[in-house]
């Protein structure tokens, strides 16, 4: 299966727009090699600042611009963005509505070996708790690109996670994202799997190591995360009957939470959540990690065989 890294799509796709459009301008506070913002600094030095080991003045300074103007791409590991800068981004970018990106790397337990200081796994939950945010977690690098592009035409904060591992590639080049809609990826009648980011590719093999047993499971992308696509998964709980959600992400206040708040209120249905088990995580590699936290197409194939007795 073809790999493709989302920061890596991200920092090219970011430098093909720059050209276009000529008041985006890009912050970064000193990972520019890891968030692969450099692309944008070499092609446009004069749209682009580094603003060193400062993540609260780089979220004021995107607000600034913005407030001029301007669309601000802001970028760092996401750990920095969500936890170090979160009340600029919640009083400076979120409250007035400003037209500020905030595209985080190194989201998630695959950034491996930097161990549970630099994995974060609350993040989503703490962007989608605050109001005018929109968030995102794309499920490969055409989605990304995708992503990036749609994006830009949208006026308001939006948070964008994307990855230090590269991701496999599942969805066609024409592929064309809509920002608060899901997409089944894969129809099915006895169950459902609702996943995001590295997770929909382990949904999709589950759907094939379930498929071996006479299972036949949907598997939808739920990229955005705030606004949900609450038609798609009330009408997957009514089709199906079962659900499961799968999520590199703590399962307290991410994607599972907001697929059950939505079940509880539009078509309530046997559900189970796979995700990190509100623990931190630990130092590893990412192929170490995923089955240690029980993230692996077989830990969502159980899932799933669990949910469906349910029904």
């Amino acid at each position: 299966m073809k790999l493709l890294g989302t920061r890596e799509v991200y920092g090219d796709t970011l430098a093909e727009l720059g050209a276009l459009n000529k008041d985006i301008v890009v912050l970064d506070a000193d990972l520019s090699g890891s968030t692969r913002t450099s692309v944008f600094a070499k092609k446009f030095p004069d749209r682009f600042f580094n603003m060193g080991v400062a993540e609260a003045d780089m979220m004021g300074t995107a607000a600034g611009l913005a407030s001029c103007g301007k669309t601000a791409f802001a970028s760092t590991f996401a750990i920095f963005a969500s936890g170090r800068a979160w009340e600029q981004i919640r009083q400076s970018i979120a409250y007035p509505k400003l037209n500020v990106k905030i595209v985080a790397t190194h989201g998630g337990i695959t950034v491996g070996e930097d161990g549970a200081s630099h994995q974060a796994l609350e993040d989503i939950a703490i962007m989608r708790a605050i109001p005018n945010m929109t968030v995102i977690v794309p499920c490969d690098g055409i989605e990304a690109r995708s992503v990036i592009h749609e994006i830009v035409k949208y006026n308001g904060p939006v948070y964008v996670r994307v990855a230090r591992a590269k991701f496999p590639v599942i969805l066609p080049d024409d592929y064309k994202f809509t920002i608060g809609k899901g997409v089944v990826v894969r129809d099915g009648k006895d169950a459902a799997v609702i996943a995001n980011g590295l997770m929909v590719s382990h949904a999709i093999e589950a759907a094939n190591i379930l498929g071996k047993e006479g299972l036949n499971i949907r598997v939808i992308n739920m990229s955005t995360i705030k606004p949900i696509d609450r038609d798609l998964i009330a009408r997957a709980a009514k089709e199906t009957g079962a659900i499961v959600t799968a999520e590199e992400h703590s399962i307290i206040g991410g994607l599972g939470e907001a697929v059950a708040a939505v079940l509880a209120e539009e078509f309530p249905a046997p559900m189970k959540r796979i995700g990190i088990q509100d623990i931190f995580g630990q130092s590893g590699t990412a192929d170490e990690l995923l089955p240690h936290y029980k993230l692996m197409p077989k830990d969502i194939a159980d899932a799933v065989r669990e949910v469906i007795t349910r029904k």
